[in-house]
């Protein structure tokens, strides 16, 4: 595992353990509440963000930060209930205006159903549902377990490797590709545009300024998918997401008439596809090792891996909150919100909230009511694949008991530098055959 800094990392780690605002390193109660900025990366990376998002739980469950380090001005919301109150009134609070903290005016803004109001939201949602109906998912699921099996196989015993890039990328990038039909042999290039989509410039390291990130999603990524459109529209309609969107009534004209709009759908099931699996798959093997007892009672009964991954994916909470933008003056937890502030939702703290979850910080495979979680989202814009998702992660573990005793972490992971993305750049482990 990598103890190099990037460019980015370094600078972050020098220029802002100087800001005053930084957080850091720093006792939750020690600082005022009025200085309570949740959107600082490193908070994240190093796992520190649990003490302030109980402060502001237990306090101050309704925050706003006027002087964020990194980005606009914004709402917390943090309890599980306000959440969702504010997930569920889309009139509003509204995705039109972006669905993430706000860094500083940007010139290239795409739009994506994720980022829209009724009525277009369901009509271009309505137009690519099919691919994770439940008679599709079905379908693949054969495939699904065909590709973990050679993963897992190819895995090599008694050596050292990263969980991160041999497996959990790897293989929801396979399946990224058979949604979209996109190049096997490519297929790399739909993780990279993923990271490069939620990357936050000069923040994480994956992209240097927001001028490479447009050129590399302007010039990289919407080039490659108007060619698999074009060879879709004059072909029978298919199952992948590209033929949906090329032959969808609401949608056929949209990389010609709107090629942004076109762009950020691609980004969004793109994302979508990549970060719920992939960040959960790492984080389920980190919390088995973090909870022996749990691990043994997996592999004394399997058939608790169907209540294990939703336990899974409301610990690791794969993307740390979503934001909406009010549409006029609202009331929420007794505090008032003006129009036109941003307002951002932390799935993480919901899903640790004790007056909705028993025993919220522990990771129990067999808990009553796992799909009680926030980490879909709720109301209109919930998650789309979730159970795509849950599907692929079912599959994954029930292939791995079947090959591996224990999933060994043998060096302490590496987490995204990312207050967006809440998932893993480096997991070490060995893996032990039965």
């Amino acid at each position: 595992m990598s103890s190099v800094k990037t460019k980015a990392e370094a600078e972050l780690a020098g220029v802002k353990a100087g800001d005053p605002r930084t957080m850091s390193g720093r006792d939750p109660k020690s600082i005022p509440l009025e200085a309570f900025d949740l959107a600082q990366a490193e908070l994240f990376q190093n796992d520190s963000i649990w003490g302030y998002m109980d402060r502001l739980r237990e306090e101050c469950p309704v925050h706003y930060c006027a002087d964020s380090r990194d980005f606009d001005p914004y709402w917390s919301i943090m309890k599980f209930s306000d959440i969702m109150e504010v997930e569920g009134n889309h009139e509003v609070f509204s995705s039109a205006q972006g669905i993430t903290l706000r860094q500083n005016p940007e010139n290239f803004n795409t739009e994506s159903f994720i980022g829209s109001d009724e009525p277009k939201h369901g009509q271009q949602r309505r137009t690519v549902q099919g691919v994770v109906a439940p008679s599709n998912l079905a379908n693949l699921e054969p495939l699904i377990r065909e590709r973990v099996a050679g993963i897992l196989d190819d895995l090599p015993i008694g050596e050292t490797f990263n969980w991160v890039d041999r497996v959990s990328i790897e293989l929801t990038t396979q399946m990224l590709a058979t949604l979209f039909d996109f190049p096997f042999e490519e297929r790399r290039n739909l993780t990279f545009w993923s990271d490069v989509a939620t990357s936050q410039p000069e923040i994480d390291g994956i992209v240097e300024s927001q001028d490479e990130r447009i050129r590399i999603l302007r010039d990289e990524c919407l080039p490659a998918f108007n060619k698999l459109w074009d060879e879709r529209a004059n072909k029978a309609p298919g199952n992948d997401l590209i033929s949906m969107l090329a032959h969808g009534p609401d949608t056929q004209n949209l990389n010609r008439d709107k090629p942004l709009e076109f762009l950020g759908n691609l980004i969004l099931l793109i994302v979508g596809g990549n970060d719920t699996t992939r960040n959960s798959l790492s984080g389920g093997v980190k919390f088995l090792n973090d909870n022996p007892g749990e691990y043994q009672k997996l592999r004394d009964n399997l058939d608790l891996i169907p209540k294990m991954v939703p336990e899974i994916i409301r610990y690791q909470t794969p993307l740390s909150s979503m934001a909406r933008v009010a549409t006029q003056d609202a009331i929420v937890g007794g505090k008032k919100i003006h129009a036109g502030d941003r307002v951002v939702m932390w799935y993480m703290s919901g899903n640790r909230d004790p007056e909705v979850i028993d025993r919220p910080y522990e990771f129990i495979i067999d808990r009553d009511r796992p799909r009680h979680h926030l980490s879909f989202g709720f109301g209109i814009h919930r998650c789309m694949g979730n159970r795509l998702a849950e599907m692929q992660l079912r599959v994954a573990w029930e292939e791995i008991m079947k090959r591996f005793r224990f999933v060994e972490i043998v060096a302490e992971p590496q987490r995204t530098l990312s207050s967006f993305i809440h998932g893993f750049t480096d997991m070490e482990v060995r893996v032990h055959p039965w």
